[in-house]
C-alpha cells in the first residue's frame, strides 16, 4: 500500500502534449492525484494557487526551463519536492539540478516503474517527516549524553542524534564526513540500529582504503569461480551479505574511477554483477558511506565523480573533531574508565582533577580514538582507584608542559606544569564558596587538611 495521502498532489509539467497525457494516465491509474501544466509559467501559476507535494518536470522547455523552474520552486515553495525528467544528453543538467535541490531525476523516455519508485520514495520520506515532527519537538528540549554507542552531550552531537532519528526510517543514502577517529562508524551503526525496518538485518562494513582495486571489487560484488587466478570458488560480496540491511563503506574516497561507476549503478539501479559473471543481482540495501577527505576538492581535481557525490550525499552528517567538543571529554573519560575497568578487571573509580585537566588541555589530533587508547593505557598502568596524570601517555603530558612554558622547549616537569591550573581551580572554588574551606573541600572532593596544604603550597592562605 502506498504511503501517500489523498491530499498530496503531484504537478506534472511537460510542454510535449503526448508525453504529458501519457504520463498523466499512468500516474492516475496508479492512484496518484495528478494535475498537469503546459509549461514552466503555467506550473508557477498553479503552484501559487494550491500546494503540491511533488513537481515532476521536463528539463528542456521553452520559456521557463526545468532548471529555472526548480530554482523558483525551491525559493517560493521549499517544502515541494522536484523530480526532473531528462532527455538524451542532459545528464549534466540533471547533476546541476541535484545540486540545486532536486529530489531525483529519471531519464526519458520514462519507464513507468522507475517513476513510481521515485515518487514513492518522496511519499515515504514525507510520511516519516510528519511522524517525526512530535518527536523532534520533544527532543528539542532534551539533552542526551548517549545515543547507542555514541557518547556526547555537545549541541553538535545532539543535532546528529536528532538527524539520525529523522532519516533512519527512510531509504536515503547517507554520507558521513569527519576526521579520522571521530566516530563515523558509530554514527553509521546508530543509523542502522535506529531503522526499525533494518535493525534486525545485517550491518556489513568495509574499510576500502587499504584494498587494491581488484580485491575491493571482489569484496563488494563477489566473484565467480575462475574469474581470476586465486578465485578457486564462488564468493558472495558484501552487497549481497547486506541484503535487506545496511552496508557501511568507509573511505569511499579511495574508489577507483571504475569502481565509482559500479557504485553509482548500485545506487541508481540497485543491481550489479559479480566479477566474472553476467547474471544481474538485485539488492535492497541501505548505503552509508564515510570519508575523512573533502570530496568536493577531489571532484575539482578530477578524482571523484560529481554524479556519484550527489547520489551519496543525499543526507550529510559531519562528525565534529574532539577539540571542538571538549566539554564531552569528562563523559568520554567516565565511559572508557568503566569499559576498560570491566574488561581488565580493575576497580578504577574515577580520574583525578589534575589528570582530567591534562586531558582537557590536549588538542587530540587523533580525536576520540586517541582518547580511547590513552584511557586504556591509563587503566592498565593505574596503581590505585584513580587515574593519575602520570598514568597518561607521555605525548599528552608533554603538551601540557610545553604549553605551560609558553611553547618554549626544555621547560619543567609535569608536576610543575600542573601547578598553575591546580591553583586556578582551587582559587575559583574558594571564591565560589566565599573562602569557606569546608564547602570548598567538599566541592573539590578532598579533605580540609589536603585543601589547607594545597592553599599553603599555592600561597592562597589569608
Amino acid at each position: 500500500m502506498s504511503d501517500r495521502a489523498n491530499s498530496d498532489k503531484i504537478l506534472l509539467v511537460d510542454d510535449d502534449a503526448l508525453a504529458r497525457q501519457s504520463l498523466y494516465e499512468v500516474m492516475r491509474s496508479s492512484g496518484y492525484n495528478v494535475v498537469t501544466a503546459l509549461d514552466g509559467a503555467d506550473a508557477l501559476n498553479k503552484l501559487a494557487k494550491e500546494p503540491f507535494l511533488i513537481v515532476i518536470t521536463d528539463i528542456r522547455m521553452p520559456g521557463i526551463g526545468g532548471i529555472e523552474l526548480l530554482g523558483q520552486i525551491k525559493k517560493r515553495h521549499p517544502e515541494t519536492e522536484v523530480i526532473m525528467m531528462t532527455g538524451f544528453g542532459t545528464v549534466e543538467n540533471a547533476v546541476e539540478a541535484m545540486k540545486k535541490g532536486a529530489f531525483d531525476y529519471v531519464p526519458k523516455p520514462v519507464v513507468d516503474d522507475e517513476l513510481r519508485i521515485v515518487i514513492e520514495k518522496v511519499f515515504r520520506g514525507k510520511r516519516l517527516e510528519r511522524e517525526n515532527e512530535s518527536l523532534k519537538r520533544e527532543l528539542a528540549g532534551r539533552t542526551r549524553d548517549r545515543f547507542f554507542d555514541n557518547v556526547g552531550q555537545d549541541p553538535k552531537m545532539q543535532k546528529i542524534y536528532q538527524l539520525i532519528e529523522t532519516v533512519a526510517g527512510t531509504q536515503a543514502t547517507v554520507l558521513i564526513q569527519g576526521e579520522s577517529g571521530t566516530g563515523k562508524r558509530l554514527v553509521a551503526r546508530a543509523i542502522h540500529q535506529s531503522d526499525h525496518l533494518r535493525k534486525d538485518k545485517a550491518f556489513v562494513e568495509l574499510s576500502c582504503g587499504a584494498l587494491p582495486e581488484n580485491i575491493l571489487e571482489s569484496e563488494l560484488f563477489g566473484h565467480a569461480k575462475g574469474s581470476f587466478t586465486s578465485a578457486i570458488q564462488d564468493r558472495v560480496g558484501r552487497f549481497e551479505q547486506a541484503q535487506h540491511g545496511t552496508i557501511f563503506l568507509d573511505e569511499v574516497d579511495t574508489f577507483s574511477p571504475n569502481l565509482q561507476v559500479k557504485l553509482l549503478r548500485v545506487l541508481q539501479e540497485r543491481e550489479f554483477e559479480r566479477v566474472g559473471e553476467n547474471k544481474t543481482i538485485k539488492v535492497d540495501v541501505r548505503v552509508i558511506a564515510a570519508t575523512n577527505r573533502n570530496l568536493e576538492e577531489l571532484i575539482s581535481q578530477g578524482n571523484f565523480r560529481e554524479d556519484l557525490y550527489y547520489r551519496l550525499n543525499v543526507i550529510n552528517i559531519v562528525v565534529p573533531p574532539l577539540r571542538e567538543r571538549k566539554g564531552d571529554i569528562p563523559l568520554l573519560v567516565d565511559h572508557f574508565i568503566k569499559k576498560f575497568g570491566a574488561k581488565l578487571s580493575k576497580p578504577i573509580r574515577d580520574i583525578t582533577p589534575q589528570a582530567l585537566d591534562v586531558l582537557l588541555t590536549h588538542q587530540w589530533p587523533g580525536n576520540v580514538r586517541e582518547l580511547e587508547n590513552a584511557m586504556e593505557r591509563a587503566v592498565i598502568l593505574a596503581r590505585g582507584p584513580q587515574i593519575r596524570a602520570e598514568d597518561l601517555p607521555e605525548t599528552v603530558q608533554r603538551e601540557v608542559t610545553f604549553m605551560d612554558n609558553g611553547g618554549k622547549n626544555g621547560g619543567g616537569s609535569l608536576k610543575e606544569a600542573l601547578k598553575k591550573p591546580e591553583r586556578l581551580i582551587i582559587e575559583r572554588v574558594l571564591e565560589q564558596t566565599q573562602w569557606n574551606r569546608k564547602k570548598a573541600a567538599a566541592l573539590l572532593g578532598i579533605n580540609r587538611t589536603t585543601l589547607y596544604n594545597k592553599m599553603k603550597e599555592h600561597h592562597l592562605l589569608k
